[in-house]
């Protein structure tokens, strides 16, 4: 989302006239560069957006393998095989198939080269190449002994050869290592790489351009450049900027654990994982390089508090965050569905998840500018990894116990319906809120959570006892409203302080379940 950067006397003339305190200021972001050159168009599928509402969309798995060692990623080789191949953290690669289930012995296994100490290192990422059927070659991402290096390397399948690329040291911390690998649609390999590890972007990083850390680079892995294993791409946004790596292609990131491309529009999806007040995710369109993510100056949309701002720097926005007050931790970065199977209710929608709240988030652009989002399942514990099948079918990894999971959407029809009713002014809104049943039972007790924008605080309420945590709200029915028959409405609602953003709340879950929205 691409917003104006605020200039310093324009701030001070709204702040004078805000009566209540403002909250951490929302992050200003730069208009998008022009698309890279080297950009071929994304490959085309079933690029069809379904118009399901996203609250009608429940999502389940099917768990089809079990076994596995701390899995970290799912990639599917387009051979015609059928095959699923899964990175273990300690150093291997293993083979599904639906047919014969997990073969027992590895595709691959690096163990003496991965350096395994601390919960996060390990063999994170794997990428197969357009050309795979043929040259048979993978790409993987680890951390290489004897200091936990983050590494790029090449593992030839026929030769069982590994060849590291590409390193980054990371000696210092064992956490926020990145990991992921995609062939973008340019044929180009782009790895993300956390800011270095341990709390608030020590080495600040995240806003640096002369280190990989806090980054998703952009290479030419087809080839070699002079003393170098690969190419970095002449439109890499900071060749020729003194100072800077010139394998950098976006910048500003904490630890961005899994991103993924839209075959159908070549857009990026990014995953980043929060300090502890924000998780966000991410949306650019083709070939935007060289922006600005925010980290550490904005976790979220929030300032960050004691990260590092550099003047005049301009930042991208994410398209969609949430606090740990969901039961969150850290965003596990999905896909957006292309497959056939479910094209007619999934369709263009990103599907997205958290390590430890396994809720599965759904989320579409509206067509506005802005993004529908969803609450629509719930994952098996401590999902590490969405990946697709060369068709574009979902799988899941689960960390513990380490198993193997197929993902089914089906059309569920929410039980409720929230219609809203907002009235604002200067830095105050109220919102009505009318909760109808369009289930079969009663609704005997219930519990309304929301999210506000970023800026809103509750001041008093009514017909309910709410309380928040975050921008997250927990709304329990009053005594005399306590149950809500088939087809019957009870009306509650609060005030507000806000800080310049009255809208009124994008979602809603009733005991837990989600409510399609009303006017």
């Amino acid at each position: 989302m691409l917003r104006r950067r605020w200039t310093g006397p324009l701030l001070l003339a709204l702040l004078l006239t805000v009566l209540a305190p403002l909250p951490a200021a929302a992050r200003p972001s730069a208009a998008a560069p022009p698309a890279a050159a080297g950009t071929a168009p994304p490959r085309t599928g079933a690029a069809d957006t379904s118009t399901v509402p996203l609250p009608s969309l429940s999502a389940t798995t099917t768990q089809v393998a079990s076994g596995l060692r701390r899995p970290t990623a799912v990639a599917a080789p387009d051979d015609g095989t059928g095959r699923l191949f899964i990175t273990e953290k300690p150093g291997t690669v293993r083979v599904y198939h639906p047919d014969t289930g997990l073969a027992r012995t590895p595709l691959l296994d690096i163990t003496s080269a991965v350096d395994l100490s601390g919960n996060e290192r390990g063999l994170l990422g794997m990428a197969l190449p357009p050309d795979f059927a043929e040259s048979q070659d993978l790409y993987l991402a680890y951390t290489a002994l004897p200091d936990g290096a983050v590494t790029l390397a090449r593992y030839r399948l026929d030769e069982s050869r590994l060849e590291p690329l590409l390193s980054q040291e990371h000696a210092e911390y064992s956490n926020h290592n990145g990991g992921q690998l995609a062939f973008g649609p340019d044929g180009n390999l782009y790895w993300s790489i956390g800011d270095g590890g341990g709390s608030g972007d020590p080495f600040r990083a995240g806003q640096r351009l002369d280190t990989l850390l806090g980054k998703i680079l952009r290479l030419d892995v087809s080839r070699a450049c002079g003393a170098l294993a690969y190419c970095v791409p002449a439109d890499n946004p900071f060749v020729g900027t003194a100072g800077a790596r010139d394998e950098i292609w976006l910048y500003g990131l904490r630890n961005p654990w899994r991103f993924s491309f839209d075959s159908a529009d070549g857009s990026m999806w990014i995953g980043d994982v929060g300090q502890g007040r924000w998780e966000e995710i991410d949306h650019l369109a083709p070939g935007r390089g060289g922006l600005n993510l925010g980290w550490s100056c904005y976790e979220g949309l929030e300032r960050f508090e004691g990260g590092h701002c550099v003047p005049g720097e301009e930042y991208t926005e994410p398209v969609f965050t949430y606090s740990p007050y969901t039961g969150g931790c850290s965003v596990i970065g999905g896909h957006v569905y292309r497959g056939r199977e479910y094209a007619d209710l999934v369709g263009g929608t990103y599907i997205a998840t958290d390590y430890c709240s396994s809720t599965v988030w759904a989320l579409r652009p509206d067509g506005r500018g802005g993004y529908e989002q969803a609450e629509i399942g719930e994952t098996p514990t401590q999902v590490t990894s969405i990946g697709t099948t060369a068709e574009g079918e979902f799988y899941m990894v689960n960390d513990l116990p380490g198993g193997l999971h197929r993902v089914s959407f089906e059309r569920e029809e929410p039980t409720c319906r929230i219609d809203r009713t907002v009235v604002s002014w200067g830095t105050g809104t109220t919102v009505d809120l009318t909760v109808t049943n369009t289930g079969d039972s009663p609704v005997n007790g219930w519990t309304l959570e929301f999210p506000l924008a970023l800026g809103q605080t509750v001041v008093s309420d009514w017909n309910t006892d709410t309380t928040q945590g975050s921008n997250v709200v927990t709304a329990t029915n009053a005594p005399h409203n306590a149950t809500i028959a088939p087809g019957a409405s009870v009306t509650l609602g609060y005030l507000a302080r806000h800080t310049g953003d009255a809208s009124a709340p994008p979602r809603f879950t009733l005991n837990g379940d989600a409510c399609a929205i009303g006017r």
